[in-house]
């Protein structure tokens, strides 16, 4: 439901924006409406950047952190290891509870998925009665950084390699998640939220989804058509995303959550 996912996410690309990317994370976890919790799922736990908050608010859970990549998971464990947390390289895709969860909690991974139908009843069926599926996922995609990497890519030299990679639609509208999760839920809250972010640099916007939508792409071209690829999607960005008078560029960017409490 998504570009293709990366080969290997580079956690220093990730991580050069943390702090916004922290703000939705935060966010979705002030949501949660458990006490004591026994065990949770970080599903998706990348560099870990979460997972401290998670038991700084729950420090007697059972706690792991799951990741499809080995480099993610690396920088997890070499900065996070004084957590008690377990660290398991797993693909969500396949993933499977040893026991019900208390908790699962996906931060901006979910959206790389295809079948969400079938992906949401799924995690909902791991969960103990009363326990939480927390979700936050970018829903960025008919918004002009996506649009514009798209178009882009199906009208240059490189367009025969990129077009097959391209899904227009990750994220269902906000009806079709209440009509999958609602049967499944006594308590369910779906909301959106705008982050008008305020970036700094040359291409800031490229910058910024280079290190996620746009890596797939880049990384199936040779690095000549990569380059040539990226500039003429920088200056597409740059006339969508133009700089403020203090040099700076505004980036809105839009977040669906999701927070839905199992049958009791």
């Amino acid at each position: 439901m998504s570009e293709a996912s990366p080969t290997e996410w580079k956690p220093d690309d990730y991580l050069r924006f943390e702090d916004l990317r922290l703000r939705p994370a935060l966010d979705l976890l002030a949501q949660i409406p458990l006490e004591n919790p026994t065990y949770i799922t970080d599903l998706g736990c990348g560099p870990g950047n979460v997972t401290p908050f998670l038991r700084r608010r729950w420090p007697g859970a059972d706690i792991t952190g799951l990741d499809s990549s080995a480099a993610m998971l690396m920088r997890a464990k070499a900065e996070h290891q004084h957590l008690g947390v377990t660290w398991q390289q797993t693909d969500v895709r396949t993933w499977a509870a040893p026991v019900p969860q208390d908790l699962i909690y996906s931060n901006a991974v979910l959206h790389w998925i295809d079948d969400h139908a079938a992906l949401f009843s799924r995690l909902m069926s791991v969960l103990r009665p009363g326990g939480v599926l927390a979700v936050q996922m970018p829903n960025q995609f008919n918004e002009p950084s996506h649009t514009l990497m798209r178009e882009v890519a199906r009208s240059g030299p490189w367009a025969e390699t990129l077009t097959p990679l391209l899904r227009a639609a990750p994220v269902a509208d906000t009806g079709a998640y209440y009509d999958w999760l609602q049967p499944l839920s006594t308590q369910l809250k779906i909301w959106e939220t705008t982050y008008t972010q305020t970036l700094e640099g040359e291409d800031p916007v490229l910058d910024w989804i280079s290190s996620t939508a746009l890596k797939p792409l880049l990384e199936a071209l040779d690095i000549d058509v990569r380059t040539a690829y990226r500039t003429a999607l920088a200056g597409e960005l740059r006339r969508a995303y133009p700089k403020r008078p203090d040099a700076k560029t505004l980036f809105p960017f839009r977040r669906l959550f999701i927070v839905a409490e199992a049958l009791r």
